[in-house]
């Protein structure tokens, strides 16, 4: 009997109807589901089927498709793979910040300066263009210039500009955690960091992940047993750090280290904020099914 063909004006009386109802349908839920497990034990290829078949649709699952993703194209350098070749020099970052920048941003920069290896951080001062602050950092050997920007009081955003030529990076920053309220986390050591990568699945993505590369030595120090994660769920960028816990030979968890943050690509642009080469658009929220990283 459906809700529609119930025409009971008493309230009390309908409410006892539906949990009449309801309590009928969960007996033959339940009914149902011993049934089923108890033929699933007798014969358990009938479990295996009905979890392979039993898979459910999501998102991520459902995403359209991206030609950039093809395993025959996954290979390919892309425009600006030329950035991002092999060097036998290490990551050395100019970090910095918006003119007239507040407390949060300069407390934002010492968390960044634990993160990252081989950094130097600058005030930013009233006078100097973008174009002249990486004149002047190539010339002083820096590969990346990281700024950080502040809006009313809060951190809004990163931007990562590669050396000498570009490209540049802005992403937006949200979910801020500061380490201080992570319950059980630990302490961060000197020790280079493991880098992790997660679903950077697009030709974009590729580039992003590589952005992310370059700022990172690509030897680690293994004793430290600490690893940086940037796992891309749905074009949002989620950045994590922990430790590796050797619990015993067969035992091993893991202690979170702080922060915690999201990044979402905003724009990329060629050279030092240059021509833009992929800007989020508000249109392309409308497709929920579509995502560029």
């Amino acid at each position: 009997m459906s809700s529609k063909e119930i025409k009971i004006s008493n309230k009390l009386k309908r409410q006892e109807l539906f949990a009449e109802i309801k309590h009928q349908k969960n007996k033959e839920r339940h009914v149902m589901r011993s049934q089923r497990a108890k033929e699933e034990r007798e014969n358990p290829e009938l479990k295996e089927k009905r979890l392979k078949e039993n898979v459910p649709n999501t998102i991520d699952s459902m995403r359209t498709y991206d030609e950039t993703i093809n395993q025959e194209i996954e290979g390919d350098e892309d425009d600006l793979m030329k950035y991002f070749n092999d060097s036998k020099e290490p990551p050395k970052i100019l970090l910095t910040t918006n003119v007239n920048a507040r407390k949060i941003a300069y407390e934002f920069a010492n968390v960044l300066i634990e993160i990252l290896p081989n950094v130097t951080f600058v005030k930013r001062k009233f006078g100097f263009t973008m174009k002249e602050i990486s004149d002047i950092a190539n010339k002083r050997h820096f590969t990346d210039i990281v700024i950080i920007n502040e809006d009313k009081k809060k951190v809004t955003g990163l931007t990562f500009m590669h050396l000498p030529e570009g490209p540049s990076f802005y992403f937006k920053v949200s979910s801020y955690v500061e380490v201080k309220k992570i319950v059980g986390h630990g302490r961060p050591t000197s020790h280079v960091p493991e880098l992790i990568l997660n679903n950077f699945q697009t030709r974009l993505g590729k580039t992003v992940g590589r952005l992310f590369q370059s700022i990172f030595p690509q030897n680690p120090d293994f004793e430290g047993r600490q690893v940086i994660t940037l796992h891309n769920q749905r074009d949002y960028i989620f950045f994590r750090r922990h430790r590796y816990l050797f619990k015993n030979e067969e035992k091993v968890g893991l202690q979170e280290l702080g922060p915690q943050f999201t990044l979402k690509l905003r724009r990329l642009q060629r050279g030092i904020k240059e021509e833009t080469e992929w800007e989020h658009k508000p249109e392309m929220d409308k497709e929920k099914k579509k995502f560029y990283l």
